[in-house]
């Protein structure tokens, strides 16, 4: 079964940046549509943005701009480029497939900015 694992959150300031990472035990970006979802405290998990097989990248709203998705399919490996960090961005960010998550839900990491 397919595993992922999200790394790279921590503690940044308003207007920082961090670089997440997906990894997958298997060769799952080359078929499958990806996306990075977060979930803030009380709130539901909300898709954030994807990627298709064919490299079309969306994004919502709140993130458009300041946040980048792509992989690296040789290295199992997707990425969340995140600029000019805002407090409401705060969350427990996972990936999976998109638009239905296939896949078990990894751990996440944990993003937290501060004003």
């Amino acid at each position: 079964q397919v595993q992922l694992v999200e790394s790279g959150g921590g503690l940044a300031q308003a207007g920082g940046s961090l670089r997440l990472s997906c990894a997958a035990s298997g060769s799952i970006f080359s078929i499958n549509a990806m996306g990075w979802y977060r979930q803030a405290p009380g709130k539901q998990r909300e898709l954030v943005a994807s990627i298709t097989t064919g490299g079309k990248t969306n994004y919502a709203d709140s993130v458009k701009g300041r946040f980048t998705i792509s992989r690296d399919n040789a290295k199992n490996t997707m990425y969340l480029q995140m600029n000019s960090l805002k407090p409401e961005d705060t969350a427990v960010y996972y990936c999976n497939t998109y638009v239905v998550a296939q896949y078990g839900w990894g751990q996440g990491t944990q993003v937290i900015v501060s004003s």
